[in-house]
C-alpha cells in the first residue's frame, strides 16, 4: 500500500523571513511543513532564493556565511521538483506563477506565502494558498 506524501510549496519570502528571523513564524513553518512530509522546491524558486540571500544589505542581520549554511541544510531537506510541466499565467504578479507552476507540477497540497497576488487566487485548482499563520493553525498532523 503506497502513502500519499503531503507535499507543500513556501514562497521565497517566507524562507527569506525564517532565514532572518529564527526564532520566527516563518522558521515554524519550514520545520513544520519538513516534518509533515516534503517541501518542494523548483530550480527557478531555489535560484531566486540563492540570489535574494547573497543581497548585501541582509550583512546586517545574519552573515552571508550564515545564510549560505541555511541554504546547505535547507538543500538536505527539500524535494527537488525537476520537470515543471504546466505553463499558468493567472496570478496578478508574473512572477509568482513558478508558485503555483511548482506546486501544480509536484501535486502540492498548499503554497505557504504571505502575497496578497497569491492568497487572493486560494484554493487553486485543489490546493490551498495559506499565510504562514493559517498554515500553523490550521494544519493538522496527521493521526
Amino acid at each position: 500500500m503506497m502513502i500519499n506524501r503531503r507535499k507543500f510549496v513556501i514562497d521565497t519570502n517566507v524562507i527569506i523571513s525564517a532565514v532572518l528571523l529564527p526564532k520566527s513564524k516563518p522558521i515554524l513553518t519550514i520545520k513544520k511543513a519538513q516534518n509533515l512530509e516534503d517541501v518542494l522546491i523548483s530550480a527557478e524558486v531555489w535560484s531566486e532564493l540563492e540570489q535574494v540571500l547573497a543581497r548585501p544589505k541582509f550583512n546586517r542581520y545574519i552573515t552571508l556565511e550564515e545564510r549560505q549554511k541555511f541554504l546547505g541544510d535547507l538543500s538536505e531537506s527539500i524535494t527537488l521538483i525537476i520537470k515543471i510541466t504546466k505553463q499558468i499565467n493567472v496570478c496578478r504578479d508574473a512572477k509568482d506563477n513558478k508558485y503555483l507552476e511548482l506546486a501544480v507540477s509536484g501535486n502540492a497540497e498548499a503554497i505557504i506565502t504571505g502575497d496578497t497576488d497569491l492568497l487572493v487566487l486560494s484554493p487553486f485548482r485543489d490546493i490551498q494558498i495559506l499565510t504562514h499563520h493559517e498554515f500553523l493553525v490550521e494544519t493538522l498532523d496527521p493521526p
